[in-house]
Parts: C-alpha cells; structure tokens; sequence
C-alpha cells in the first residue's frame, strides 16, 4: 500500500529477463489503506507512438502527472519534438521515465534484486554463516542469495531471508522475519530425498528451526489473505443476513464464518471441530 513516488514504482526492461514488459506499481486511493499518506492510481493512455502512463493524485483532485513513456519501435531513433531527460532503453520498445519534483524526498525504498554477477551469490552448503566468518545475517546491510535444490531462490537481505522469483529475480516475499533471524545460524542441509532444507540454530541452544515451503513450493509467508477472496466471503455473509433476517422475521442476527483447511498432522477427522469461530470475541481463560 504504497504510492508510486519511490524508486522502483515502475521498472523498465533492460537486462533482468523482462524481454519488453514494464512493471508499474499501483498506489491506493483510500486514506485508512495508504502507508504513507500518498492516494494514488495509475492512469494507461495509448496512442499511435505506444503508450503513456500516469499517476493520479487523489488528494488533488485527479490531477495527473507523466511517469513515463513507451514507443513501439523497430529502431532506435526517438521523435524530434519529444523531449526526455533519460537514455531511452532497448530497441523494440523504447521506454523513459519523467522526472518530477514529487521524487524528491528521503523515503526511497528500493528493494534488492539478485544479479548473476553481483557477486553475492553463496554456495549452499552447510551453514552459511558459520562462526569465524564475517556475515551477520541480523545486519541490515548484509546481502547474499543462494539457490534451493527445489528451483526456489533465496536471499539475505535488510536482516531477513527473502525469496525471489526464479526467472525474473524479482522480490516475492519473507520468508523469515528481522526477530526470528537475530542471533541465528542459517543452513541449507541435503533433506535425503533429493532435496533441501533451510535449517536456523543458535549456539547457547538445542533448538533447530526448519523453514519449511508452502504447500505451493514457495517459501515466503503470505500474511495477507487474498482480497478477493475475502469480498466473496464478504457477499456469502452479507446474502446469509439477509436471508437469516427473512426466515427468522428478525432485525438483527449474527453471522460467523467457517473456514478451512484445518492444520493439523492428524488424519483423524472425528476428532477436528469445524465451529464458526468469532474473531472480536474475546479469548477463553
């Protein structure tokens, strides 16, 4: 929920595996959903040369501002009337970003992406930063990135264990978190089934954490639920109200939600109660 006034809102092709595709990043309009205070959408118009995008400015009454350009090309050669304050990028298409005095500010954010040649790419093998070695995982300004044996792609960075996507390189998500990282081994151990496993330990205790994968084969936590998701659940309940109101001739009723799947390590499901739980109830003593 950020808006689009920070380094990498938009990123162009050029050498990370994008062929001709640019990733813009898009803000939010609403006040109680923006991070920093910014209500931003982004605006698309095409024309006969490409296309144009745009950032609009909620909080100032839809007013527009150029982020950056795209023209269809097969050369190099850009129109004498356009004016650009950049290098144009790879033929085919050629894409620039706009300057704007709203970019000047101390809140960049830009996050790491691996590179084959950055020279921070690790051998997976055993612990990586074991005793003796000068690599605090907990720094910040530590950097490192290995491969999984199961395609995945891993990564140090900003005190936490990243991963990224296997052909793009792109960030994806945590896997690890600032506090779990504090005062921790990291190993990649041969799991005995062909496979790795990403495995934290510390040196005053006994204690060994395995990172295990989602379901899906991805490694990082996906703490938000699918929004859309969450709208249809949103219409069943409210339809449930409506109904419920109907059937039992009453103004007001309660609707709860039961959701699955259940975590358990047990196959016995006689045993597993599938009760509608109510989130702003207050826990048992």
């Amino acid at each position: 929920h950020l808006s689009h006034d920070y380094q990498d809102s938009i990123t162009f092709p050029g050498g990370n595996r994008r062929g001709h595709c640019v990733f813009a990043q898009t803000g939010v309009m609403r006040r109680q959903s923006s991070r920093d205070g910014r209500r931003q959408s982004r605006l698309v118009r095409g024309n006969s040369l490409g296309y144009e995008i745009y950032t609009l400015d909620h909080k100032t009454d839809g007013q527009l501002r150029l982020d950056a350009t795209v023209l269809y090309s097969d050369s190099c050669e850009v129109p004498q009337d356009l004016q650009i304050d950049f290098e144009p990028s790879e033929c085919s298409t050629i894409c620039f970003a706009h300057s704007h005095e709203d970019y000047d500010h101390d809140l960049w954010l830009s996050a790491y992406v691996p590179k084959e040649d950055d020279g921070c790419l690790v051998e997976p093998r055993g612990t990586l930063n074991p005793e003796g070695v000068d690599l605090d995982f907990a720094d910040g300004d530590q950097v490192c990135w290995w491969h999984m044996k199961d395609g995945a792609i891993l990564g140090v960075h900003g005190g936490m264990i990243m991963e990224y996507d296997a052909s793009t390189l792109a960030p994806l998500g945590m896997v690890v978190s600032r506090d779990e990282l504090q005062n921790r081994r990291v190993a990649v151990i041969d799991d005995g089934w062909g496979g790795s496993a990403l495995v934290l330990y510390d040196d005053d205790t006994a204690d060994v954490t395995v990172v295990q994968p989602n379901e899906d084969g991805s490694y990082w936590r996906k703490v938000v639920r699918n929004k859309m998701h969450r709208t249809r659940e949103m219409r069943r309940m409210e339809a449930a109200a409506k109904w419920a109101k109907k059937e039992k001739m009453v103004d007001k009723v309660k609707v709860l939600s039961s959701y699955g799947p259940y975590k358990t390590s047990s196959g016995k499901v006689l045993g597993l109660s599938t009760r509608a739980i109510d989130p702003k109830a207050a826990p048992l003593q």
